[in-house]
């Protein structure tokens, strides 16, 4: 009998879902992408979400738990961007450990409010759980987003020919840069508003391990030049592959219109670095690169 730790957070869940009958019709994209997508109203796509974020695995009982609530939400509000959504109403679900000072809790609550009054929605309930000795604290978020329907993106429809796009800069997030993640919402709904993008995730599990599911659902290879990824101070092209939790944005776009896309990204978002990094290539002619995070590997 094989462990999680053998077949991956992959195989995992390819597992899992093959125990699932067939969704109904009116699920439009279900799992596999960053959120479910419903077929809600004749203008707009509902999107669904959740996610967690685990003491000892996600950060360390020591961090300011007021940044720990920020990253919390911050992750659900950054796939609804993904998908080309926003995010609306959200459910807090906590694993407490007993013994947990009241105020941390409240610094956790403030830091998800402070997300939300940036990006949008509302915090609307939620449950609270005794956590189980000796482990920590736990945070589950589900929420309910909106995309509308000229603005959807997915990760599957990327064409042979598009370049590959990422925004800001990789790496870092093990030295602290995971708890101060910046959802790229405006540049997103931006880019699915002009029209550049035709397929679009976030860089959650890192550029190694994201990008190569962005072409296999899409059903193309990849090429990229690694001296041309963009590493964040400090950081070398291992760890801008690898480290995860960029929150960034991967897409792709037709070769023609980069240049135009460049141009006007200038003008646009000044401060963000937007960065051609390769292309998307027939299957049989990809590289491949392996690495970025797993949650049952060993290495991670």
């Amino acid at each position: 009998m094989k462990s999680v730790a053998e077949i991956g957070e992959d195989g995992l869940i390819e597992r899992l879902l093959s125990l699932c009958p067939p969704a109904h019709e009116d699920l439009v994209v279900g799992p596999g992408d960053d959120c479910a997508v419903i077929d809600f109203s004749r203008d707009e796509w509902q999107l669904l979400k959740t996610d967690a974020v685990v003491e000892g695995v996600h950060f360390a009982a020591e961090e300011d738990f007021r940044r720990v609530g920020w990253k919390a939400m911050a992750r659900v509000v950054s796939d609804f961007a993904a998908m080309g959504g926003e995010g609306r109403q959200y459910l807090v679900t906590l694993g407490v450990p007993r013994e947990m000072a009241v105020a941390r809790l409240e610094d956790l609550y403030r830091g998800m409010l402070d997300c939300l009054g940036r990006f949008g929605g509302q915090l609307v309930g939620g449950e609270t759980s005794r956590a189980a000795e000796g482990s920590g604290l736990w945070v589950a978020i589900s929420a309910v987003g909106i995309a509308k329907k000229s603005r959807l993106q997915r990760r599957s429809t990327a064409r042979v020919g598009d370049k590959i796009l990422v925004t800001g800069r990789l790496g870092g997030s093990i030295a602290g840069k995971h708890l101060d993640i910046e959802p790229r919402v405006e540049q997103s709904l931006w880019l699915a508003d002009q029209g550049f993008s035709t397929a679009m995730m976030d860089l959650s599990d890192g550029l190694a391990k994201d990008l190569p599911r962005l072409a296999k659902v899409s059903g193309c290879g990849y090429r990229i030049d690694l001296s041309r990824v963009p590493c964040s101070a400090g950081c070398g092209p291992e760890q801008a592959l690898n480290d995860g939790e960029d929150y960034e944005l991967l897409f792709t776009v037709a070769s023609d219109q980069v240049e135009r896309l460049q141009r006007e990204w200038a003008g646009r978002f000044p401060e963000l670095v937007l960065t051609d990094i390769g292309e998307m290539v027939e299957f049989g002619e990809s590289m491949n690169i392996t690495g970025g995070w797993d949650h049952f590997s060993s290495q991670s």
